[in-house]
C-alpha cells in the first residue's frame, strides 16, 4: 500500500515537472526504460529485496548497473530490460556477452566498496508494459549468468 502511494506521488511530481517545462524532452525508449527501472525497484522491494543503489556508475569504468540490492545475504546486481510489448525475442536476450562483461566489470568496482566478500549474483528483470493492461508484468531471472 505504501509503495503504491509513493509511486503515485513520484509519477505525479514527474508529470508536473514536464508540464512546467522543467525537464528536457527524452526519447521514448529512454522514458520507457526509466519507467521500467522504477517499477522494478518497487516490485523487487515487495519480493523482499533491499535496494542499496540505483543507476550505479563509476568514474573509473564505462557502464551502469541499474539496481543493486540484497536478497537475503546475497548481493544482487540487477539489469532491467523494459519493453512496451512482448515480441518473439524475450527482453532478457538483450543482455548479451558484451553487456554481461560490462556488468561484471561494474560489479567488481562496486565490490571494492563492500566489506568482506559476500555471495553475489547477477539477476535480470524483464518488464513488459503491454498497451491497455495498465500494470507491468515482470519476469525475474535470478543468477541469470555466471560471475566469472
Amino acid at each position: 500500500m505504501q509503495a503504491k502511494l509513493v509511486r503515485s506521488i513520484i509519477r505525479a511530481l514527474d508529470r508536473t515537472a514536464v508540464l512546467l517545462g522543467r525537464t528536457p524532452a527524452r526519447a521514448a525508449h529512454l522514458a520507457t526504460g526509466t519507467r521500467g527501472e522504477e517499477d522494478t525497484y518497487f516490485h523487487l522491494r515487495t519480493l523482499g529485496y533491499v535496494i542499496v543503489a540505483r543507476n550505479f556508475r563509476s568514474a573509473k569504468r564505462k557502464g551502469e548497473v541499474d539496481l543493486i540490492g540484497w536478497d537475503g545475504d546475497t548481493l544482487c546486481f540487477i539489469e532491467v530490460k523494459t519493453r512496451s510489448k512482448r515480441d518473439v525475442v524475450p527482453a532478457e536476450a538483450a543482455v548479451d556477452h558484451n553487456k554481461q562483461r560490462e556488468l561484471r566489470t561494474m560489479a567488481r568496482e562496486y565490490m571494492h566498496r563492500v566489506k568482506g566478500d559476500p555471495p553475489h549474483r547477477f539477476d535480470v528483470v524483464s518488464v513488459y508494459h503491454d498497451a491497455g493492461t495498465g500494470a507491468p508484468r515482470f519476469e525475474l531471472l535470478k543468477g541469470a549468468f555466471s560471475i566469472k
